[in-house]
């Protein structure tokens, strides 16, 4: 079974519209918050940084000094003022912002960070002072140092801060400049979006209605009869097994009208043959009364010849349930009917029969001439004073044999012979057309229904006569036994 192979289905094409409808709206958005958050961390983190340095300030200014100054003023022993711990926490500080900032405001906390090593260098002048014993003065000077020094570490945080500052405000430029943009683009996208939107929506609809035309198309033909349409495989998937269900529905019903096309020509057939085996009982007896009176009259001849006629005529007739003959004996079928029928009508009848012998090798349908010959003697010849003629004639047209009956009898007024038309065309059957023998309905119809044409009897009618003639396609034995519609 080969596999199936369709595009997205109508639910999965829906949500593929939906997904890059969103993607188009989504990607913008969370590229813009991305880099706002960015920027917002930046911007955190640096204000965060201004606030330790802006701690740090009083520490150097005040704080450290004011120590010293207790340890100078022998209030207080070093170990007693932290000098040393709150230069260690100045110190450490300063290096963990300067490991978070950038190169370009990195310096003045590098210089600040040597000016506090200074600033050490100079507790540790006023350290070996208070051990050598040296005067109060002398510390003095020294602490002077010591808070020009702090003044400058000062000022060179003073200078971070406001460095920090001015690239903030630069920052704060970019994210401003940054929100406009991602605004503009957005705006763009939702435009953007809603034309594809409005693209992709248009061509959903001619993706789920064009399998849905075609379904309703095929299921309208199918409707008014057309067994005949058929639906391509669906390359949607939703629409996959209803084609297929519909392409076997219309199978079935395609079968099911041939099936019933076949029993009706059938029954027409078994008609056919039930009434084809109903022999006219007074030709027979008529028949027999002939050979009765040619006996008792002593024309041993004519007895034999009667005899032979009528033997022939109904082996012919049954041709041992065959419906194909060849038409040479078709042509004996009808030469021994007029020979019996010239013996009881004598001077009112003569006859001819002109079928070329090349003919007698093809095959016909059996009985169509005798009807039509017997039809013309009882409806023609028979009330014409003075007798009439028959001529039987048959000739090849390329690929058709083409048969015609005429009679010189009284033929047909104008409105008969529309009625007589009418009755043909309205394909009356078998059983109740009526007349003697086979009747000219019962050949139109059999040539109809064996033959599968349109076209039946020609009938023209004068007060010259009438001539009926039928036109048929040519075949072999062959062609009949390998046609099961025509050997069946």
């Amino acid at each position: 079974m080969a596999s199936r192979k369709w595009n997205l289905s109508i639910v999965g094409r829906i949500r593929s519209m939906g997904w890059r409808i969103v993607l188009a709206l989504i990607i913008p958005v969370v590229l813009s918050l991305t880099l706002m958050l960015v920027f917002s961390g930046r911007y955190s983190r640096s204000v965060e940084r201004m606030g330790a340095i802006a701690a740090l300030k009083p520490v150097v200014s005040n704080e450290i000094p004011g120590a010293v100054w207790q340890v100078v003023s022998g209030r207080e022993t070093l170990g007693e003022s932290r000098v040393y711990q709150l230069i260690d926490q100045v110190n450490q500080t300063i290096a963990d912002i300067t490991r978070t900032t950038g190169e370009s405001d990195r310096l003045e906390l590098v210089i600040a960070g040597r000016t506090m090593d200074t600033l050490t260098q100079y507790i540790d002048q006023i350290r070996d002072n208070l051990t050598q014993g040296k005067p109060v003065v002398t510390n003095e000077k020294v602490l002077e140092e010591i808070r020009a020094v702090a003044e400058l570490v000062v000022s060179m945080l003073n200078d971070y801060i406001t460095g920090e500052i001015n690239s903030s405000a630069a920052m704060s430029v970019h994210l401003n400049r940054l929100v406009m943009s991602t605004a503009a683009v957005e705006l763009m996208l939702a435009l953007l979006a809603l034309v594809l939107a409005s693209r992709t929506a248009k061509s959903t609809a001619q993706f789920v209605r064009e399998p849905i035309e075609k379904l309703e198309s095929a299921t309208a033909r199918l409707a008014e009869g057309d067994l005949s349409v058929r639906l391509p495989v669906s390359n949607v998937e939703e629409m996959y097994n209803l084609t297929g269900q519909v392409n076997i529905m219309a199978d079935k019903l395609d079968d099911m009208m041939q099936q019933r096309i076949r029993d009706e020509r059938n029954l027409k057939k078994a008609e056919l043959r039930t009434l084809q085996a109903q022999i006219n009982p007074h030709f027979l007896y008529n028949t027999l009364d002939a050979i009765v009176w040619k006996a008792e009259a002593g024309d041993q001849g004519e007895v034999i010849q009667l005899t032979q006629a009528l033997s022939d005529f109904f082996r012919i007739s049954l041709s041992s349930g065959a419906d194909w003959i060849p038409i040479s004996q078709e042509k004996k079928h009808i030469a021994g009917y007029l020979s019996i029928q010239k013996t009881r009508y004598r001077d009112i009848l003569n006859y001819a029969i002109d079928i070329p012998d090349e003919m007698g090798e093809f095959y016909i349908l059996k009985l169509l001439l005798q009807p039509l010959v017997e039809n013309a003697l009882y409806h023609g010849i028979k009330y014409r004073r003075g007798g009439g003629f028959i001529h039987v004639t048959g000739r090849m047209e390329g690929d058709a044999l083409v048969f015609a009956v005429k009679d010189t009898g009284r033929g047909m007024d104008p409105e008969t012979l529309d009625a007589l038309r009418r009755r043909l065309a309205e394909k009356q059957s078998a059983s109740t057309s009526g007349g003697s023998g086979f009747g000219l309905v019962n050949v139109n119809l059999r040539l109809r229904l064996y033959y599968n044409s349109k076209e039946g009897l020609s009938i023209e009618s004068g007060p010259e006569g009438t001539i009926v003639s039928f036109c048929v396609p040519r075949r072999t034995r062959e062609e009949i036994e390998n046609d099961q519609s025509l050997s069946g």
